[in-house]
């Protein structure tokens, strides 16, 4: 059921974000068009022309970030909080399965959207090539440290890769469920859902500064902040390195385990969709 739910979550964002990346990629166009002639050429309406669709190209870029991040948030809204909830929640699927179809095509979407940003922005360069480039260099230094028999570099740089795509997909996750833990008990009122929505959003926000400062203070002069600043003389840098991206992952898992939490008892408990 949750590849049903998937499939049908990527054809109703895939409507809205598909075109906003083809838009996008042809702003890059005009963009590097603009910068290649028309900002070359000494008539003023050239130049006006070149400079707007320059700017047009940040703004596009400004604006599919944003939309990615407005449909995923409307997606879970009117899905599971509005209207359809009351189809959505007669389909022989958990909230478990709801929760994890939204999570995992936001994330995908979320990474699709900086893929194509890093592709404009080639375009807008016109150097394509340096995709090309960067890879073969990737290669090159691999073959390098295969050669001078330095595998603890590959093996470190893979590990390092692993985590940082681990802190990322959990990121992505943390960032989807702190939205769906704020609509979520904003819409078990009978009125002014939104606005309790917005004011829980921000609550959540206030609490975890001050967590966050609390546990700065704890952590400030300790052993594990020195062993994470690689001041430890009995731990390597590379090791204290690894020790911070777990400390990282930890963190950002119980930040998800407490909002998911949040969603899915007020979905199940408290779910007002009147």
């Amino acid at each position: 059921m949750l590849r049903k739910l998937m499939k049908h979550e990527f054809r109703a964002t895939g409507r809205i974000l598909l075109p906003l990346f083809g838009i996008l990629l042809l702003t890059a166009l005009a963009a590097r068009f603009s910068v290649g002639f028309l900002l070359e050429t000494d008539s003023w309406f050239l130049n006006l022309v070149g400079g707007l669709l320059t700017t047009a190209f940040g703004l596009a870029i400004f604006a599919v970030c944003l939309m990615a991040l407005i449909t995923m948030v409307n997606r879970f809204r009117t899905n599971l909080l509005g209207d359809e909830g009351y189809i959505m929640f007669t389909l022989p699927a958990s909230v478990h399965q709801q929760i994890w179809s939204k999570l995992i095509v936001s994330t995908v979407w979320f990474a699709a959207t900086v893929v194509v940003i890093g592709l404009s922005c080639c375009i807008m360069a016109f150097d394509i090539r340096f995709v090309g480039d960067l890879w073969h260099g990737f290669l090159n230094l691999l073959d390098y440290a295969v050669r001078i028999n330095h595998l603890d570099l590959v093996a470190n740089g893979a590990a390092f890769a692993v985590e940082l795509l681990l802190l990322c997909v959990l990121g992505s996750f943390g960032l989807c469920l702190r939205f769906y833990s704020a609509m979520s008990i904003g819409f078990s009122f009978p009125s002014h859902k939104g606005l309790l929505s917005v004011a829980f959003y921000i609550a959540t926000g206030i609490a975890l500064q001050i967590l966050g400062g609390l546990g700065m203070a704890l952590v400030n002069d300790s052993w594990f902040h020195r062993l994470l600043l690689g001041w430890e003389p009995n731990v390597s840098v590379v090791a204290g390195m690894h020790l911070g991206m777990w400390f990282l992952i930890v963190l950002e898992l119980i930040y998800c385990a407490v909002f998911y939490f949040l969603t899915v008892y007020f979905l199940q408990k408290h779910l007002n969709l009147e």
